[in-house]
C-alpha cells in the first residue's frame, strides 16, 4: 500500500526521513463519529511496509461538528518511533503495520 504524494508532508525521525498523510475527507464511518482518525507513514526513500495510526480523536471534518484536535508532527513522530521499538521495518515490503492509539476514544 504506497502512500500518495500528493498531499503527504515529511518527518524526519532519528535522521531518517518518513512521509505521512491524514485523508482529507474522512471515510464514512469516520464523518459519523464511529470511528476514531487515522493516519499513514511510510518511508520516504524506499517505501516498504505502511504504518497505519489509530489516533484516539474524531477526524477533524466529521459530519457532526465534534472537535477533534489535529494531528501534529510530534504525535506522528512519537507514533513512528513507537512502532520501530513494536518491530515496524518501514523498508520491508508487507501488510500495513497497525499501531492502535485509539484508547479513550468516544463517539461523538
Amino acid at each position: 500500500m504506497a502512500l500518495g504524494r500528493k498531499g503527504a508532508r515529511r518527518i524526519v525521525v532519528d535522521g531518517t526521513v518518513y512521509r505521512w498523510r491524514l485523508r482529507g475527507r474522512p471515510a464514512y464511518s469516520q464523518a459519523l463519529c464511529w470511528s476514531p482518525c487515522t493516519y499513514a507513514v511510510e518511508h520516504a526513500d524506499r517505501p516498504g511496509t505502511t504504518l497505519v495510526v489509530t489516533t484516539n480523536q474524531p477526524h477533524p471534518g466529521n459530519w457532526l461538528g465534534s472537535l477533534g484536535n489535529p494531528v501534529l508532527p510530534s504525535d506522528v513522530a512519537d507514533a513512528v518511533a513507537t512502532a520501530l521499538r513494536q518491530g515496524w521495518v518501514p523498508t520491508r515490503p508487507g501488510s500495513p503495520f497497525r499501531l492502535d492509539r485509539s484508547a479513550g476514544f468516544s463517539p461523538c
